[in-house]
């Protein structure tokens, strides 16, 4: 289910996965939670381009964290669906209850998904102007040429918003590899649709420094070591 902002900052949290609402509440009657460097009190609400922190003092549990990079197959959709379609949870091999999707990938999409139950990661690796590169490799329906990366490359007006700047590169007649710090609804479709391109086959293959590696589909392997150090002291965590 879409977001509405502004959201109540209890709500906020929760819908985080990081902890209940009735958890949050006690969080932010302690002092635990600041809104852009400000405590949060009781009723606070936030909007989507808040910065909001929770105080280390309550991260104890981070022995318990976990944190799986998994390979979602194309035809499964990322979070519970309504309308009875497979989702992630219900088919993953990763026998943990407490962690969930970070993010999304489209359902006709493949590739690469965090999952935790770190509610952390969800608010330092998701919110507009985070630029955290998230990789794609993409396949269309005819050939690409030098004129097509470089409108994918210098952004591109699609209507409704104007798409930052990324890299792009050709790696076969028809296949480019692309690089977002972005990641707006259906945005490599859209790019390549407003072109006059179809994707045939759209595959996200990192996010950050965690790769997909040789994962096949329905397949996860733990982020740990070096590796996560890597990817929490990036998120600031």
């Amino acid at each position: 289910m879409e977001k509405v902002y502004p959201m109540r900052i209890n709500k906020y949290l929760s819908s985080q996965d990081y902890c209940s609402r009735r958890e949050a509440d006690g969080l932010i009657t302690a002092g635990l939670v600041k809104i852009n460097g400000r405590v949060a009190v009781l009723g606070d609400k936030v909007s989507e381009h808040d910065k909001v922190e929770v105080s280390q003092s309550v991260k104890d549990r981070t022995s318990r964290l976990k944190y799986y990079a998994y390979h979602k197959p194309a035809e499964i959709v990322t979070h519970m669906s309504e309308d009875g379609q497979s989702d992630i949870k219900e088919i993953s091999p990763i026998k943990d209850d407490s962690v969930f999707p970070v993010g999304r990938l489209d359902k006709s999409s493949r590739g690469l998904i965090i999952l935790t139950n770190d509610g952390r990661v969800t608010g330092k690796l998701l919110p507009p102007g985070m630029n955290r590169e998230k990789e794609y490799a993409v396949r269309v329906d005819k050939n690409i040429n030098g004129f097509f990366l470089n409108k994918l490359s210098f952004g591109m007006d699609l209507g409704d918003f104007i798409t930052k700047p990324c890299q792009a590169r050709q790696t076969g007649a028809d296949e480019f590899i692309i690089i977002l710090t972005e990641g707006k609804k259906h945005q490599i479709r859209r790019m390549c649709d407003a072109l006059g391109f179809v994707v045939k086959d759209l595959q996200r293959i990192r996010i950050m420094n965690i790769g997909l590696k040789n994962l096949k589909p329905n397949q996860y392997r733990e982020i740990k070591g070096k590796e996560l150090e890597t990817f929490l002291s990036a998120l600031d965590l």
